[in-house]
């Protein structure tokens, strides 16, 4: 970047001693990735995109919705009656609060086939996802391949967040095990606007301390906060466990687990997602579907109300998500007569 546009943009910052003018020059130089643009990521990447980080890499499954906008800061009205997926409608909103950030917006379900690939070449891995299973997955990639990862997670009232760097600390799987999924979800519970924003917020600062080598000044714990009573926690990370498949004995079970395919139901959301084997043609799907069905559609993916009552939603890498049935069986026969196996 040109030196007086950097001192205008980010003179605030370049004053904040920490950072300076050197650490500007380290945020300007990384390649950091947010996976999950919901409520989390969303805060996360506008706090990265703000600060100059050089290269943002964005990834989220999802599209946005009308629920959403109560917390998702980067979406609008707009977004959700055009169901704008949301890595692009991100893309498009951060491209206008700084053009010299070079977003990449990928939209795709990450999974143990494509995570490292789209991973890859990145400095820092920030967690916005919504589930553990997807966490675990995240954290095998980033310890098999040396990125810090910096996990968060909100709900209710109540968030956590930590730290994990690979060869420093211990990891996501040795507090968590092999991992729950089940437990309260935003979609089953709910959650407040402020407790989002905190936690990402601290996901972001450690971000920026990373980047710029504050080494000394990162958050060693796991901090639990619930801001409606108001409690806080920190506690110490305990250290690498020995028999830890991820960092201890290196065999990165999530990334060897079976794939991804059949059905599986999204907790709360009334929705299965079916994770086809091939990627979809929206136009012709769109004319298949037309006769039978109330089509809606942009260039990023297709809505089809069907006569038996439930809705699909078709994506071009190949997924579709069958809304208003929490019955795979039954969202697996809705697949089958409209999409086609």
């Amino acid at each position: 970047m040109d030196p007086d546009r950097q001192r205008e943009r980010y003179s605030r910052q370049m004053l904040f001693p920490p950072i300076g003018r050197s650490g500007q020059q380290k945020l300007e130089a990384a390649t950091v990735a947010v996976v999950g643009m919901g409520a989390l990521g969303t805060v996360i990447a506008n706090h990265m995109a703000r600060a100059g980080v050089g290269t943002l890499r964005i990834i989220d499954r999802d599209y946005v919705e009308r629920s959403n906008l109560q917390r998702q800061m980067l979406y609008d009205e707009d977004d959700a009656r055009q169901a704008r997926p949301k890595a692009v409608a991100a893309q498009r909103k951060l491209a206008r609060i700084n053009g010299d950030v070079f977003v990449e917006a990928i939209v795709s379900h990450v999974t143990a086939e494509n995570a490292e690939e789209l991973l890859d070449g990145v400095d820092l891995v920030l967690d916005g996802t919504d589930n553990f299973q997807t966490r675990l997955l995240l954290n095998d990639v980033c310890f098999k391949r040396g990125i810090p990862f910096i996990y968060g997670g909100a709900v209710s009232s109540h968030g956590m967040t930590a730290v994990f760097i690979p060869g420093k600390t211990s990891c996501l799987r040795c507090l968590l095990g092999a991992g729950d999924s089940g437990g309260d979800t935003c979609d089953t519970v709910g959650v407040i606007s402020p407790i989002v924003d905190i936690i990402a917020s601290f996901q972001a600062v450690e971000a920026l301390k990373f980047i710029v080598g504050a080494e000394g000044a990162q958050r060693k714990g796991l901090l639990s906060l619930e801001i409606w009573q108001y409690q806080s926690m920190d506690l110490k990370l305990p250290p690498p466990r020995p028999d830890c498949p991820t960092c201890g004995l290196r065999e990165y079970p999530s990334l060897h687990a079976a794939g991804d395919g059949g059905a599986v139901t999204l907790c709360g959301r009334e929705t299965v997602q079916i994770n086809g084997k091939k990627p979809l043609d929206l136009e012709q799907m769109s004319a298949k579907l037309a006769p039978a069905c109330d089509v809606q559609r942009n260039p990023y993916l297709l809505k089809a109300a069907l006569p038996e009552g439930e809705r699909l939603v078709l994506f071009a890498d190949g997924r579709v998500l069958v809304q208003g049935t929490e019955d795979r069986a039954r969202a697996q026969s809705l697949y089958d007569r409209y999409v086609g196996s």
